[in-house]
């Protein structure tokens, strides 16, 4: 199988903060894509409407608000959706906006935060939804910088919200440890990105760093708060999740091509992750063709 996913050419230009797009449809019809910009995209009344974003598929509810980061495949689908009309907003802007000078500022912290987080997809629950999706609506009826500022408004808001990853670490080699100025955490998941199909022991990323073997575990839970072992089995089901989704190789194939050694193992790491097995991972992009 190798599931198609377009380049989006956006309208965005040089002289635009944002661009929006608010949309009444009873279907959605737009491919798996990607683009540099970064979205955030509200959908309102399309409950039972397929997900995609990145390796992450998953049903939507009533309420939706997902923002994407640069470069993310994504798209949604109809899926099981009967709605006749559905709401929805969508806004694109620039990744040159936010850039490290200006996430790196003090009061900047969570926005900076909530951008790395992006590049695995971020899904916000239904509360945070039904607080802000009125001002993200009021934005088409705003002009010139005034507009910008109440963007700014909701991208903060969303900022101090709980939300949800969606895409694996390791799917576009992102890292758990962009949004930390940690020097160590850093050094750790390049060597883990690098090498995930080796053999990678607690032991050796502690000599790499110069740590001890516990102080390394303590501190690799403290930054990102998961274990050695799942941030590594994430990097590696992140690959495997691209492999299954690009290429036609066998699941066993897989497994073995991104560091797992015991194929029953990787199904269970990749079923207690994606909630399904490989084999049915395949099949759902392969179903998501019926609605492009």
């Amino acid at each position: 199988m190798n599931q198609e996913i377009i380049k989006e050419i956006t309208p965005l230009t040089e002289s635009d903060f944002y661009m929006l797009f608010a949309r009444e449809k009873d279907t959605f019809d737009f491919p798996l894509h990607y683009h540099e910009e970064y979205e955030l995209n509200l959908i309102i009344n399309a409950s039972g409407a397929r997900r995609i974003v990145g390796d992450h598929i998953s049903t939507i509810d009533e309420h939706e608000l997902v923002f994407i980061g640069s470069n993310l495949p994504h798209g949604w689908f109809t899926h099981e959706c009967t709605s006749k009309l559905i709401r929805e907003v969508t806004i694109q802007f620039s990744n040159e906006i936010f850039n490290e000078n200006f996430l790196n500022k003090n009061q900047s912290n969570h926005l900076k935060k909530m951008f790395a987080d992006a590049k695995k997809g971020i899904a916000f629950p239904a509360d945070t939804i039904i607080g802000i999706k009125d001002k993200i609506f009021d934005l088409k009826l705003k002009q010139g910088f005034p507009s910008f500022l109440d963007f700014m408004y909701i991208l903060h808001e969303l900022s101090y919200s709980p939300y949800t990853t969606l895409s694996n670490e390791g799917f576009q080699e992102v890292s758990l440890a962009s949004a930390t100025n940690s020097r160590r955490i850093k050094m750790v998941f390049d060597y883990m990105h690098k090498n995930f199909r080796k053999e990678i022991s607690l032991e050796g990323l502690a000599l790499l760093v110069n740590m001890h073997e516990a102080s390394l575990s303590r501190f690799i839970k403290k930054k990102t708060g998961k274990t050695f072992v799942d941030c590594l089995n994430e990097i590696r089901i992140g690959q495997a999740s691209r492999l299954i989704i690009d290429t036609t190789q066998s699941i066993s194939e897989i497994a073995y091509s991104c560091g797992f050694n015991n194929i029953s193992y990787f199904n269970r790491v990749f079923k207690k992750q994606k909630n399904c097995t490989p084999k049915e991972f395949r099949e759902n992009f392969t179903d998501t063709r019926l609605y492009i």
